[in-house]
């Protein structure tokens, strides 16, 4: 459904770090990006893709309320991983790893706020192997 996904920074190179961070527990690269002041990431053989850059217009970039980014991840594990990087790498809780049964059955997530205070949610719809008191 969708082409890709922009959000603002203020600071690139330090974006691009925990960007770089983050995404890889979940399988996503970092690309070459053909703008100076853009970086973007994508999985392996899809076209998808994550932009974080300094605004076009030149005004301050700035989190939109009700606004979020979700990353879909293969396992519990590396949205545990993905959360466990991002708050390493300074991002700000917004709700730790653990099942959202309200959402939907084996709904597993983690929601953090970047460092410019987008909010970024990790998420895996997947039974795990080992959940006998939830089968699928």
């Amino acid at each position: 459904m969708f082409s890709h996904l922009t959000v603002g920074t203020h600071d690139l190179v330090r974006a691009a770090a925990f960007y770089d961070a983050v995404l890889t527990p979940l399988g996503i690269e970092r690309v070459p990006s053909k703008y100076s002041s853009w970086a973007s990431w994508r999985r392996p053989g899809e076209a998808q893709t994550f932009w974080v850059g300094l605004p076009f217009n030149k005004l301050p970039a700035h989190q939109g309320n009700g606004w979020m980014a979700a990353f879909s991840a293969s396992s519990r594990k590396a949205v545990d991983e993905a959360y466990a990087a991002a708050i390493s790498a300074g991002a700000e809780d917004e709700g730790a790893p653990g099942l959202r049964p309200h959402f939907a059955p084996n709904y597993y997530g983690a929601y953090v706020r970047d460092l410019d205070g987008n909010k970024i949610h990790f998420v895996c719809r997947e039974k795990e192997a080992t959940d006998t008191a939830n089968p699928a």
